[in-house]
Order: structure tokens, then sequence, then C-alpha cells
């Protein structure tokens, strides 16, 4: 994807009204992946570029009536779409580009992140800013409801070398950012890589 946040927005602006439409069946695979995020009552998380905010009630679930759950992404049409889905009762939206939140730093426990490595920019700095707003030992789930090889397949292309989520690559890159990457699963019904923020 371009860094021109414009051509991303012009993307997903196309594609908002039918997201949930287009992905129907990912509901059982968000829950599961916020599932191991290890979150606990009274925490406050993240989705960073949450999209229609298909997280955002198993992240409300999680965190409970006295947690904090916040939505941020780049494309209002997406968090209109999570308006009209109902989500909004789950989270705070806001419109936000993720790799400048206006967040305190070490404002939350954990970050979850729903396809949104691809769509970063500057992948180093922009993962360290979502270092910057993760109390130490704090986590990131970076996630997709379906695996590297199964998502090149759907989009007509083949895995490179260079893939940022490739294990090779995700590692050291997350190491740069001010994480240390704890878990790795990249399965056809499933991407899920956490990571820890170190102090």
């Amino acid at each position: 994807m371009s860094d021109d946040h414009t051509q991303v927005q012009e993307f997903f602006t196309a594609r908002a009204a039918a997201w949930d439409e287009r992905f129907p069946d990912d509901g059982p695979a968000y829950e599961a992946a916020v599932s191991e995020l290890g979150l606990r009552t009274g925490d406050r998380v993240l989705d960073a570029g949450c999209g229609t905010g298909r997280a955002l009630p198993p992240l409300r679930d999680a965190v409970g009536p006295s947690g904090v759950v916040l939505g941020a992404d780049l494309t209002p049409a997406m968090l209109a779409a999570a308006v009209r889905a109902g989500r909004q009762r789950a989270a705070q939206l806001l419109l936000a580009d993720v790799v400048g939140l206006p967040l305190r730093t070490a404002a939350l426990d954990a970050v979850f992140a729903a396809g949104l490595i691809a769509h970063l920019p500057r992948p180093g700095e922009d993962l360290r800013e979502l270092a910057r707003v993760v109390r130490p030992g704090g986590t990131l789930a970076l996630f997709h409801p379906i695996g590297r090889a199964a998502l090149a397949a759907r989009q007509g292309r083949r895995i490179t070398p260079d893939d940022l989520r490739d294990e090779a690559n995700l590692g050291p890159l997350l190491a740069g950012s001010g994480w240390q990457l704890t878990s790795y699963t990249d399965e056809d019904s499933r991407f899920l890589a956490l990571a820890v923020r170190e102090g």
C-alpha cells in the first residue's frame, strides 16, 4: 500500500459500506484473537486502524464496563460504517492516524491491530508510535483473519521474502520499535503475532 494517506483513505472509502458484507464470517476469528491479548477487567486498549470496528465488541467484553476501548481509524467512511453497525456503543471512536496518536505516553495496556501493518508508511517508526502509547509490559496483537498464504492467494499475488509479516522480518522490526515478539501464528485460518512492550 502506498505511503500516501490519501490513497489509503480512497481505497478504504470506496469499500467501507460493503466491508462487513465481504467478510461476514470473520467474527469468531476476531473474538479468538482478542482472547489471546490477555486483557483484564479495567484495562485500556486501542484498536489501531479499527475500520468498521469488528474487534470493538470483543475488546469491550474483555475489559468490562470499567475499561477503556478506543477505536482509531484514518478513514471517516470506515468509522461511519462502525457507527451504522452499532459498534460505537463498545468504544470511543477517534478519527486519527495511528502514526501520530492523540494519546499520552504509556496511556494504554494494549493495542490490537487487524490488517494494519501492510498500510503503515514507515513500519519501524509507526510501530514505535504504538509502543509509545503502551505501558511497559503491555501487549500488541498484529492480526489478520486469514494467514499470509491465504491472503496472497485471495489477492492474486505471491508472498515475497521482504513480506513484513514473515517471522524472520517481523521479529527484528518489532525489536527495533520497542516490542518483543512473544508468539507467532501463521495458518490458513489466521495470522496472529503477539508482542510485549519492552521497559
